[in-house]
């Protein structure tokens, strides 16, 4: 099992900045990305940015060149840079974990954390 905790979201305004944490712990040995979802009321749950073992990264297109994914050993950042009010959702960390017994991968996921931004 694969616990993860988030940290650093809150109330900013428009054009300011946030960076978003999330440590790990557990069985981390086997996980070989990390990353964060975002979800707005009535909306789906949807991909912010994932960054792999080797140090890839994906963004959506939506937060390409603002926002920034990192890693440091089994803590993951999401540096969020010109926030608009459409960036406004809870944001959940992700994790993805190889499972040798049944040879799949197994999501897991955080708590959440709310980000709002105003305009």
């Amino acid at each position: 099992q694969v616990q993860l905790v988030e940290s650093g979201g809150g109330l900013v305004q428009a054009g300011g900045s946030l960076r978003l944490s999330c440590a790990a712990s557990g069985n981390i040995a086997n996980i070989n990305r990390m990353g964060w979802y975002r979800q707005a009321p009535g909306k789906q749950r949807d991909l912010v940015a994932v960054i792999t073992s080797d140090g890839s990264t994906i963004y959506a297109g939506s937060v390409k060149g603002r926002f920034t994914i990192s890693r440091d050993k089994n803590t993951v950042y999401l540096q969020m840079n010109s926030l608009s009010p459409e960036d406004t959702a809870v944001y959940y960390c992700y994790a993805r974990g190889f499972q040798a017994v049944t040879s799949s991968f197994i999501a897991y996921w955080g708590q959440g954390t709310q980000v709002t931004v105003s305009s």
